[in-house]
């Protein structure tokens, strides 16, 4: 299986499968996200204006074959060619256990932190039954 990211119409950023479109990931600058400037559950931690992965989706018959960690580094990438101080994610916190396909969405802690990003802040956030974390990870 060969695996590569481009950039997608709108925010974020799709992998493609030999030439098929398998997945997507939404990044955008926070601000771009208005319900993300107004949750009560996901903390704001300073001033600086994170770029945020907030959305996941792989298609089925794509899954289980780590699309979403080229995903979130082509998202990365994506951020960082446009500026990005910050990177953000709220995954769930799997505790290395499975995380069903609807809760998901968000990504695992453990995809984040394999991506170099680190644990932040707890969230009052709950996906799937399951805490979320803000995920961090400085670029410049």
């Amino acid at each position: 299986m060969r695996a590569a990211c481009s950039t997608a119409p709108g925010p974020g950023v799709l992998v493609y499968v030999d030439d098929v479109a398998a997945g997507w990931c939404s990044i955008a600058p926070r601000a771009d996200y208005r319900r993300l400037l107004n949750s009560r559950t996901i903390p704001i931690l300073d001033s600086r204006d994170a770029w945020v992965a907030v959305c996941f989706v792989v298609r089925a018959g794509y899954r289980r074959h780590g699309l979403m960690n080229h995903l979130l580094a082509g998202a990365v990438q994506h951020a960082t060619v446009h500026g990005a101080e910050v990177v953000e994610g709220y995954p769930v916190d799997a505790s290395g256990g499975r995380v069903d396909v609807i809760s998901g969405y968000v990504g695992t802690v453990q995809l984040f932190e394999r991506a170099g990003f680190h644990r932040a802040a707890p969230t009052a956030g709950r996906s799937g039954g399951q805490p979320r974390y803000v995920m961090r990870k400085v670029l410049r």
